[in-house]
């Protein structure tokens, strides 16, 4: 496939998808529209798996039902969530009017999938600097990764996604085995989540913080960046950066000096440039394809990046 996102398994409100596939709509949809309009109207099943010569192995195949595709192979405990599942852990929020469903989709043919939706309203870094705030729930039908369930803020002037600081556990994503527990997990992560939402306050609070400190010199730029990208030297020639450590650390400059957002009083110039300017190079330079950046922001490589980006950048401006 040319994509990770499967045509017709992805939907997104008022906002055009990233990569021109699937559904764009001008309301919030029902748990009901939701499923159908990410294309996620399907079960996961377990099957058993034999040897060439018939005999039956511990672990099993997950299969999806629509097409009997195999998924993964998963372990003799592993239970599906199947997306009806994932959909329903938002109902109290969208009946509460709490929250409303935004974006829902899978990647890889259906092995990874996604349910987001938005909570309250933008908290403000700086007069027309917002930060939108979102629950996301992530799930694998191919035993890659556990049921989580976390906070994700986005930033409306340039759609970077953030990382959350780390001052309360329920900053971080949470996770769920895919095992007989597996409900009574949710509904405890959901009765943590309501409760949480000083946990954005809180992260808005250290926005703000690295929006105040100006960096005095260009080279505190350079190290946080190779710090944070662990950007090497050229072996060559001592402290001089690589070849592809210089492409790196130019396009993050480049962010900082005229990237998304940057023309917002106050911002150009501080550790919240600094901060953002790698989120944008994640976000949109990373990696070969934006699909695949995404797949990386929200669950892999860059997930870790952004976080010590944060982490990094605090400390530093401190």
């Amino acid at each position: 496939m040319a994509h990770m996102i499967e045509k017709n398994s992805f939907f997104s409100v008022k906002e055009t998808p990233w990569h021109g596939l699937g559904h764009v709509i001008q309301d919030a949809p029902t748990v009901e529209e939701g499923i159908k309009l990410a294309g996620l109207d399907w079960e996961a099943e377990t099957h058993p798996l034999f040897t060439a010569d018939g005999r039956e192995v511990t672990h099993k195949a997950t299969v999806r039902t629509m097409d009997n595709s195999i998924l993964g192979v998963v372990g003799p405990k592993y239970q599906p969530l199947q997306n009806r599942d994932a959909f329903d852990w938002f109902q109290p929020f969208l009946d509460s009017k709490q929250a409303h469903l935004t974006t829902a989709g899978c990647l890889n043919e259906g092995r990874r999938v996604w349910v987001m939706a938005e909570i309250g309203d933008p908290l403000t870094i700086l007069k027309g600097d917002e930060v939108r705030r979102f629950i996301l729930l992530s799930n694998s039908h191919d035993g890659t990764q556990s049921v989580r369930v976390g906070f994700t803020p986005v930033r409306v002037v340039c759609a970077n996604t953030l990382a959350m600081a780390h001052s309360d556990a329920t900053s971080q994503l949470l996770r769920c085995r895919h095992t007989s527990g597996l409900k009574v997990g949710l509904d405890q992560i959901r009765d943590i989540m309501n409760l949480a939402n000083s946990e954005f306050e809180a992260t808005a609070e250290q926005y703000r913080r690295l929006a105040a400190s100006k960096i005095v010199k260009r080279e505190d730029l350079r190290e946080y960046v190779k710090r944070v990208l662990m950007l090497t030297d050229d072996k060559k020639t001592p402290g001089e950066l690589s070849k592809k450590s210089q492409d790196v650390y130019a396009a993050i400059l480049e962010n900082f000096d005229s990237g998304k957002g940057t023309n917002v009083k106050k911002v150009k110039g501080t550790w919240w440039a600094a901060y953002n300017a790698v989120t944008e190079f994640l976000s949109y330079t990373r990696g070969k394809t934006q699909d695949g950046r995404l797949d990386s922001l929200w669950f892999g490589e860059s997930f870790k990046i952004n976080e010590d980006a944060l982490d990094v950048a605090l400390e530093l401006a401190a």
